[in-house]
């Protein structure tokens, strides 16, 4: 069996990057920049004011300031303030000639020929300089980004509303088992549900792709056969659930080969997931997943999701929070690693859920993340700090 950290890097190192391509600044939500982007102005592009006030010299403070102006965000100020002088001024609104200075509205008064005087102690400037948060081809994200809804508005400051981004690859899903039928169907004697490809999809779908689904293939080699190379003819990336354990109808391993594909494992040291299956050729992947359905999750969001970021030109880091055991946790055999779904408390604990194993789909119901206990850990003790997987 080959060990969990082994197996990521043998994917990550099998990841090729798609091309790039130009895609609007509304959807790139999720996507990787395949370039640098810079500052095409200078942020701010003007002294601008940090507040309503009045914009007038520091060296008129202590006397009374004749007001010439009222200047609007948006608006070009028409004079230059003097000696004596100052100008009613709006948040955002550039700073007119000859201020150096912008007084609160809350620390004036007005006297009675109009004119303003300063009560205020505190003499900062509350102005925001020209260039002083950027300069000028300044990089403001580099490639590689995944963008997030924090980089949006940052794109767009800087007039990137065509962005350069990694491709993404086409995904397809296929349910193996003549057992399943689609969610919209009672199942008949022996028959379940099929309730991993709509969790598959549903993962991808949180993370911006959006894959293809191909339906069920049955238990028979040759229409498996089929149905396998008319997706792989349409995606870059097969992920499929199923028919890679060791029983008889188990033969999606022999397929895969009768494709070209060359499977680089098929057998890891982990609970659940230990016959995930990773198979290549020299464009595409495919992941064959366990059928119990915690299995299938856990080992999409731990190697296939890696990948996926890896071939759009992302070297992605899963979060992780680092959060006290509010109970004990015990296992009996430590010969795999393994991961546990959790729920964390009001106290920020890692607390235990009713959990029966990988085909027990009701467990992810209140599960908040996972847990993992490395090869030859028999427990964790209350109290231990633990690595939680947000989910």
């Amino acid at each position: 069996m080959l060990l969990f950290e082994d197996a990521l890097a043998l994917t990550l190192s099998k990841a090729k990057v798609i091309g790039p391509e130009m895609i609007s600044l509304s959807e790139s939500l999720n996507r990787v920049l395949a370039e640098d982007v810079t500052a095409d102005l200078n942020m701010p592009p003007f002294d601008k004011s940090a507040m309503d006030g009045y914009a007038c010299r520091k060296a008129d403070l202590s006397s009374a300031m004749e007001v010439i102006e009222v200047i609007q965000a948006g608006q070009f100020p028409s004079k230059v303030v003097g000696n004596g002088q100052c100008a009613q001024i709006m948040t955002g609104a550039m700073v007119p000639e000859g201020a150096d200075v912008v007084i609160m509205v809350e620390e004036t008064q007005i006297n009675d020929s109009g004119k303003i005087s300063y009560t205020g102690k505190a003499h900062r400037p509350n102005i925001c300089y020209l260039g002083e948060d950027l300069k000028k081809g300044d990089v403001v994200l580099k490639a590689g980004t995944l963008i997030n809804a924090r980089h949006i508005p940052i794109l767009a400051s800087v007039g990137c509303a065509e962005v350069p981004v990694y491709r993404q690859p086409r995904i397809g899903i296929v349910a193996t088992g003549s057992e399943l039928v689609e969610p919209n169907q009672k199942p008949g004697p022996s028959q379940i549900r099929n309730s991993n490809a709509s969790q598959m999809i549903a993962q991808l779908q949180a993370i911006g792709f959006y894959p293809t689904y191909f339906g069920i293939a049955i238990d028979d080699e040759e229409l498996t056969y089929r149905l396998l190379e008319s997706a792989l003819s349409k995606t870059d990336v097969l992920l499929l659930s199923g028919g890679v354990s060791m029983g008889e109808y188990d033969f999606v391993p022999a397929v895969l080969e009768k494709l070209n594909l060359s499977i680089q494992y098929q057998k890891l040291a982990v609970k659940p997931g230990k016959p995930t299956t990773f198979a290549v050729n020299e464009t595409q992947a495919v992941f064959a997943l366990p059928g119990n359905p915690v299995s299938s999750f856990i080992q999409l969001e731990l190697l296939v999701k890696p990948y996926l970021y890896q071939v759009m030109g992302c070297h992605w880091q899963p979060a992780e929070w680092v959060l006290p055991a509010g109970e004990a946790f015990k296992r009996k055999k430590a010969d795999r690693k393994a991961w546990i779904p959790v729920m964390i408390s009001s106290k920020g604990q890692v607390r235990s859920l009713d959990y029966h194993g990988s085909a027990h789909i009701f467990a992810l119901n209140k599960a908040q993340g996972f847990i993992h206990f490395d090869i030859g850990k028999y427990s964790i003790e209350e109290g231990e700090l633990v690595h939680v997987r947000p989910i």
